[in-house]
């Protein structure tokens, strides 16, 4: 983050090389997570925030709704 500020660029738009002299084990597989579309769609566990969790999240809810009352 402190490069990125320093560059006066969005952490994504470091190159792999500038990551990699902050740590020799950064591999251009880390473009895969950097940058908000791609660190919310690598976020799978469940309750997660890509968009196939998000869609079963609303498949879900809507399937609550359906269902009858408990009287309450």
């Amino acid at each position: 983050v402190h490069a990125a500020d320093t560059n006066g660029c969005a952490l994504d738009q470091l190159d792999v090389t500038a990551l990699q002299k902050i740590d020799s084990r950064i591999t251009p597989n880390v473009f895969d997570v950097l940058g908000v579309e791609n660190s919310v769609r690598s976020r799978t566990s469940h309750g997660g925030t890509a968009p196939d969790r998000v869609r079963e999240a609303v498949r879900a809810a809507r399937e609550r709704l359906n269902q009858p009352s408990n009287g309450g």
